[in-house]
């Protein structure tokens, strides 16, 4: 499966390129299915689940002019049957993973059947990734919390760290995950990106200190493309890449 891991969607011509560039044709002619579900554990993930679908929020994906898109909740799988299911997402050209928490995200990934499925799509299929949809798509990610994460199976560990910002000191819990292991690389979205202080480089180094992977820093304006495991940056804007 080939894979497109975005900090903010489709923000800009170069990354609606990519994507259309590993579809393989234009998106006007390719069927799509969304996944929403990581969005849920946040106050007000209802609204925004449905500004996702109505293409109205910050990030740009489900409006892209599709020929078809459906819902593919995560959290419904395991009470029905895969026959119901399973050849929706055999069939789609593109599996649209939305943001929200990526430990969540990677937990119904996995109860849900569709972390193991991914690796026995079709090699033009894409995944794209916005966010924890991104980070859920790599094999060990860390992520922040302000607060202990809840509704899940839990981290693999955590620690709480300290990062510097402008308005001064922040506290955080950093949390190890699993993810589904589709790319060999981690990601840390949202670079430098005003309401995340914790993203700025200098954090973002100190973050990638802890992740045992090539872990890829990028903003709200890049992309990274990935093709027979070979990863590729598309930006209009920053990114950095950390080795470990």
């Amino acid at each position: 499966m080939r894979a497109l891991l975005t900090s903010s969607g489709v923000s800009n011509d170069s990354i609606r390129d990519a994507l259309a560039g590993l579809l393989g044709k234009p998106i006007e002619e390719a069927g799509a299915l969304i996944v929403l579900t990581g969005i849920y554990p946040f106050p007000g993930g209802p609204a925004m689940a449905w500004k996702a679908i109505a293409g109205e929020g910050a990030a740009s994906l489900a409006g892209l002019g599709w020929k078809s898109l459906g819902i593919l909740e995560l959290t419904v799988l395991p009470h029905i049957d895969e026959a119901a299911w399973v050849p929706a997402v055999r069939e789609a050209d593109a599996l649209l993973v939305w943001g929200g928490d990526p430990l969540f995200l990677a937990e119904w990934m996995r109860r849900s059947g569709l972390g193991g499925l991914l690796h026995a799509l079709r090699d033009e299929a894409v995944y794209v990734g916005v966010s924890a949809g991104a980070i859920a798509a790599t094999s060990t990610f860390v992520e922040t919390y302000v607060e202990p994460p809840r509704g899940n199976g839990g981290p693999l560990e955590s620690e709480n760290v300290v990062f510097g910002t402008p308005d001064g000191d922040v506290d955080r819990i950093l949390v190890t995950g699993q993810g589904a292991g589709l790319v060999d690389f981690a990601v840390i979205p949202h670079l430098d990106h005003e309401h995340h202080p914790d993203a700025s480089l200098a954090n973002a180094e100190k973050w990638a200190a802890r992740i045992p992977a090539p872990t890829y820093a990028i903003d709200d304006q890049t992309a990274i493309c990935v093709v027979d495991g070979v990863a590729r940056v598309v930006s209009e804007g920053s990114w950095k890449l950390f080795q470990p």
